[in-house]
């Protein structure tokens, strides 16, 4: 009874294991691509760039939402026609970034 207990129990945490690492590899969302628009929030909180995609040309949404990218685009240090690499999660139908830096570095 104890063998089946304990075997029950693996199988679980591996399917909780499977479950919760196949979510976040779909979730993430990766590409390399050009600004083509910057628009800051009046609050000054958050920001919508525009991305042209290098490897399909299409036009990405990017919400970007943290302090340090947003302090780069008020010093000008990240301005249309940049290139950037951008990581990014969908959430709610919106592409919020998760890392967001020139390619050459900043």
């Amino acid at each position: 009874m104890k063998k089946l207990v304990s075997v029950v129990a693996m199988l679980a945490l591996v399917a909780v294991s499977l479950v919760s690492f196949s979510t976040k590899a779909h979730a993430e969302e990766s590409m390399i691509g050009t600004i083509s628009k910057i628009e800051v929030s009046v609050d000054k909180k958050s920001a919508t760039v525009v991305l042209k995609d290098t490897k399909t040309s299409a036009d990405v949404v990017i919400v970007i939402q943290d302090e340090m990218t947003l302090d780069k685009f008020s010093d000008k240090r990240i301005v249309v026609g940049d290139e950037i690499r951008c990581k990014y999660n969908v959430v709610d139908g919106k592409n919020v970034a998760r890392l967001f830096k020139k390619t050459a570095g900043c």
